[in-house]
């Protein structure tokens, strides 16, 4: 077989970089379009989200904890997770709304 594609790479004359480039290219194309483009997509999002996150809103982190938003800074939330428990998590680690959630869970059963 490798000998098959040697023989085929010295018949073309010329052209040789150019046939190359373009496999590269198109292999390119499938993985941003594929890959890169849906996460950014989706980094965006939740970048939106995050911005317009306000107090007393229901949220659920990325570890599961479901809690009610008291306070909010650049890179910290407070979330109340029972009467008069507070929880300091990092913003980023919020997941989205408890409300999704549990929607999706009823959905299963």
């Amino acid at each position: 077989m490798w000998s098959t594609i040697a023989f085929a790479a010295e018949q073309t004359p010329g052209g040789g970089f150019l046939q190359t480039l373009i496999p590269l290219a198109a292999m390119f194309a499938i993985f941003y379009f594929l890959l890169i483009r849906p996460q950014q997509k989706k980094f965006k999002m939740h970048r939106d989200f995050l911005n317009k996150l306000q107090r007393g809103e229901e949220v659920v982190t990325s570890s599961g904890l479901l809690g009610t938003v008291t306070g909010i800074t650049d890179k910290i939330v407070t979330l109340e997770v029972a009467e008069n428990v507070r929880m300091k998590v990092l913003k980023s680690h919020v997941a989205g709304y408890a409300r999704d959630e549990s929607a999706a869970s009823t959905k299963g059963e």
